[in-house]
C-alpha cells in the first residue's frame, strides 16, 4: 500500500460501493488461481467461482485441483464475505481452518457459497460451501475463524 494509504476509508467506500474486485485485486494469489465472484442468482448474497486452469491441477492422472488451491478458494471466499457481512469495516485475520474434502474437485468450474455463523466483539466464524455440478453435491466444505481487528483501526 503507498504511504499514506487510509486502509479505513478505503475498505469503507469500497464496502459501500460492494466494490469486491478491488478487493481480490489486492490479493495476489486469488487473481493467480482465478477467483472471482458475483451476486448470488439465488439469493441475496454472493457466489464466488473458481475457474478452470491448468495450473492448478494437484493430480495430473484424474486430473483434478490441487486441495490446497481448494482451500485458498474457499479462505477467500470467507474473507470477502466477512469483509463485506460483518456489522464494521474490519480487516479480518484468518485463527483456524477447517476442510473436509469431500469429493474429487476436477478441472471444472468450481463455486461456493459463504454464511456468517456468528460474528461477535473480537472473533467471527463463517461456513464455506464449494462444489461444481450441483450444490447438493458438494467437493468440500469448511468452518473458518477469525479475529476481527477494532473497528476504525488501520489495517497494516
Amino acid at each position: 500500500m503507498p504511504e499514506g494509504f487510509d486502509s479505513v476509508a478505503w475498505l469503507s467506500r469500497t464496502r459501500a460501493e460492494g466494490d469486491l474486485a478491488a478487493w481480490l485485486a489486492l490479493v495476489p494469489y486469488a487473481r493467480r488461481i482465478g477467483v472471482d465472484v458475483e451476486p448470488d442468482s439465488e439469493g441475496d448474497g454472493l457466489r464466488f467461482r473458481l475457474a478452470p486452469q491448468q495450473d492448478n491441477i494437484g493430480n495430473v492422472l484424474l486430473p483434478a485441483l490441487h486441495g490446497g488451491v481448494v482451500a485458498a478458494f474457499m479462505e477467500t471466499a470467507a474473507t470477502l464475505e466477512l469483509m463485506l457481512a460483518a456489522r464494521e469495516p474490519r480487516l479480518p485475520r484468518i485463527v483456524d481452518l477447517s476442510i473436509d474434502y469431500l469429493r474429487t474437485a476436477r478441472v471444472a468450474p468450481t463455486f461456493a457459497r459463504c454464511s456468517l455463523l456468528r460474528e461477535g466483539r473480537r472473533l467471527a466464524n463463517v461456513r464455506v460451501c464449494a462444489w461444481q455440478e450441483s450444490e447438493t453435491m458438494p467437493v468440500a466444505t469448511a468452518r473458518l475463524h477469525f479475529v476481527l481487528g477494532e473497528p476504525g483501526a488501520r489495517g497494516e
